[in-house]
């Protein structure tokens, strides 16, 4: 079973009840995980704006 995050109700879907693609996150192994699916994202934009910066610098 797989989990998804819907964007538009900021719900936790399993396979079964899954939205249509454009509104979900995922997939996520676990319940939990999709619940943090904002959060994840957020860190891993954050992680990338930092590569590309130090990558612009020449740091990388």
């Amino acid at each position: 079973m797989q989990y998804w995050f819907n964007i538009q109700t900021r719900q936790v879907e399993s396979d079964d009840e899954k939205s249509p693609g454009a509104e979900v996150m995922g997939p996520y192994a676990t319940r939990e995980e999709a619940g943090r699916a904002l959060e994840t994202a957020a860190a891993r934009t954050e992680a990338w704006d930092e590569e590309d910066r130090r990558w612009e610098e020449g740091e990388a």
